[in-house]
């Protein structure tokens, strides 16, 4: 990958509120390694088939389609919110959304420019915070692994549902607060080189009422909570919570 290209995305004039500046700095460092599988993001390679996997079906249980159908988003439009470099924002675009990627860290966009143009999709990126989709709608709002690095995680929830445009839908992730959380994410995880140091302030995890609780408050109604948790198999989807989950949530009636 050209260096050069990398540095091409510029930070916005005025700072987004949304945005903790030493978080966009910790993650623009690991721009570069981003799409490399055995790389620092090595971790949210394995992960990515899974919750791909729950937004499908989310996607498809939502909009009553065909769960054959290669291009489920044919015609809709989609927000991934802290997108890094583009793992999920790229799926998202070959299921045949409009997508719209969104990163606090400049570096992680550049890198997701690139990588889109050489695979031949074209994607809206933008370096910012939820501010940067002010008065924009979209059918389908993600936010995967972020609101843990957010300054005001009420402020952002609002930012998100502000963007679900009516019919649509919003899912997100996020690790729980746990002993478990702490032990396997910040103690083991980091520790051990598998997720970089500094990655996860545990102080910051959500528990899934806490969330929920947030998304209702917004005008939301939470359709289903799913669990993330690790086997020897690798991650899978389930009842337990206890380490990470999933929120799915439509506009209350």
């Amino acid at each position: 990958m050209d260096d050069a290209s990398v540095t091409t995305a510029t930070i916005p004039a005025a700072p987004h509120a949304s945005v903790v500046a030493s978080e966009a700095a910790h993650f623009g460092k690991l721009a570069a390694e981003w799409w490399d599988p055995r790389g620092t993001s090595a971790m949210l390679h394995r992960l990515n088939p899974v919750r791909l996997r729950y937004l499908r079906a989310a996607i498809d249980r939502h909009w009553d389609l065909d769960d054959r159908s290669f291009t489920p988003l044919a015609g809709k439009s989609a927000l991934d919110m802290g997108c890094g470099a583009g793992l999920l924002a790229e799926p998202l675009a070959r299921m045949g959304a409009q997508v719209t990627g969104v990163d606090a860290a400049a570096e992680s966009i550049a890198v997701a420019r690139v990588h889109a143009g050489s695979g031949g999709l074209s994607i809206d990126y933008r370096a910012g915070g939820v501010e940067a989709v002010a008065g924009e709608t979209f059918d389908l709002v993600c936010s995967m692994e972020v609101i843990e690095h957010v300054a005001d995680p009420n402020g952002f929830v609002a930012g998100l549902a502000e963007g679900v445009a009516p019919g649509g839908m919003l899912v997100m992730s996020t690790p729980n607060r746990t002993w478990l959380s702490r032990v396997a994410l910040v103690e083991g995880a980091e520790r051990l080189g598998q997720i970089p140091r500094g990655t996860h302030d545990w102080d910051k995890f959500l528990t899934p009422e806490e969330l929920s609780a947030t998304i209702v408050a917004n005008g939301f109604e939470v359709r289903d909570v799913t669990g993330l948790s690790v086997t020897p198999n690798g991650f899978a989807l389930g009842a337990s919570t206890a380490l990470d989950y999933f929120v799915t949530a439509i506009r209350a009636d």
